[in-house]
């Protein structure tokens, strides 16, 4: 989630789509089946074993991460789902299923004759896996004993924490200060670790609640109010970071 990812407050922009259908394409389908069937391949949930040679850990952050690589120029060019195929044909290259020069032949061979037939549908067993995780799905809550630093009503600051691949912590938050609004049961974990942006770990999640004056100062509508579902390691309280800037 660089810059190019969360835009609130940003104007000049150029026109906001409207659309409301989840697929626009047919062919859009297919990349949300792919993801799909990668997700459930991935998942350490006990599903039913198949002859798939799928081997590597695919989660929702590597369909981000592969997205948000892309330079911001292009990523305002292409369509949702087009950034999806850029994230998942990196994928496949980067973990050895396919090469950049087989994937260009292929694409090739679809640009010439479009009507070649596509692969056949797999194994019942995989498709049994992936339809099982669709029903069962997964969650990020785990069962951990955690420590909670905040409760409903105290003023927290949003750190500015660093980040090079991926962060789920919006660029128009950092530095703001905020007021907890509701603290969540349980300790929840993210996809993948992603560094020093410090998160992966199972911890608290707090909601976060956010004055739009505060924001973007002389430039927020009225009469409404910012919330933000965020990992601890995001928060701090006010005074830890005037003892930061004060050493």
């Amino acid at each position: 989630m660089k810059l190019q990812h969360y835009l609130g407050g940003l104007e000049g922009l150029g026109p906001v789509s409207t659309e409301t259908r989840v697929f626009v394409e047919t062919w859009e389908t297919r990349i949300f089946g792919i993801h799909t069937a990668m997700m459930a391949l991935s998942s350490q949930l006990p599903l039913p074993a198949t002859p798939s040679v799928f081997s590597t850990i695919w989660t929702w952050a590597d369909l981000r991460k592969g997205a948000e690589s892309l330079n911001p120029f292009d990523y305002f060019k292409f369509r949702y789902y087009e950034k999806w195929l850029g994230g998942i044909s990196g994928y496949f290259i980067e973990n050895g299923y396919i090469t950049a020069e087989e994937l260009d032949q292929l694409t090739e061979q679809y640009y010439r004759d479009p009507s070649i037939a596509l692969p056949s549908a797999g194994e019942k067993a995989i498709d049994d896996r992936v339809l099982q995780y669709l029903v069962e799905g997964d969650s990020p809550k785990r069962d951990v004993t955690v420590n909670f630093a905040f409760e409903v009503g105290d003023e927290v600051l949003i750190r500015n924490v660093p980040s090079v691949e991926h962060t789920r912590l919006p660029g128009f938050l950092r530095g703001k200060s905020g007021t907890i609004e509701t603290v969540y049961d349980g300790a929840f974990t993210y996809l993948c670790d992603t560094g020093r942006d410090g998160i992966g770990a199972p911890m608290p999640v707090y909601c976060v609640r956010f004055d739009p004056d505060h924001l973007w100062p002389g430039n927020a509508e009225p009469n409404f109010t910012i919330y933000a579902d965020l990992y601890s390691h995001y928060i701090e309280a006010p005074e830890a970071a005037v003892a930061v800037k004060a050493a």
